[in-house]
């Protein structure tokens, strides 16, 4: 495989998504690398955040709801979507390493990896409904 040539802008689009935990779409990634690069297209952003994806860089939430979502955490979790606000959580509590055993004891194959979605309602919106 070649060596990936360097680039000022796929830096700037990765070391963006891991100051965030909201989870942007490409969308919020291009609006906020204009203010840096202000004749960077939105073809570019997208270039790079499938590169970034591709090469492990990044991770892809592809469809959560309707829009892919960027996460700039590469390391196993969980994510958490509110069916009101969607907003997307990070959750750290699961214990992978069980799962994983657990799955690999009933599967005639070999399980490397899993990737776990919750919905329901977040904190915030069920503190509003209340109110």
């Amino acid at each position: 495989m070649a060596t990936l040539k360097y680039s000022r802008q796929r830096e700037s689009i990765k070391d963006f998504l891991m100051t965030r935990h909201d989870h942007p779409t490409a969308d919020v990634v291009y609006e906020n690398m204009k203010l840096i690069y202000p004749h960077i297209s939105l073809g570019t952003v997208y270039r790079n955040l499938s590169l970034l994806a591709d090469i492990g860089e990044i991770k892809k939430l592809a469809s959560f709801d309707g829009a892919d979502r960027f996460d700039g955490r590469t390391d196993r979790h969980c994510h958490f979507m509110c069916t009101k606000c969607h907003c997307i959580v990070d959750m750290d509590t699961l214990d992978f390493d069980h799962i994983l055993g657990d799955a690999n004891s009933s599967f005639k194959g070999e399980i490397t990896d899993c990737t776990a979605r919750f919905f329901g309602v977040c904190e915030n919106c069920l503190k509003e409904s209340k109110k």
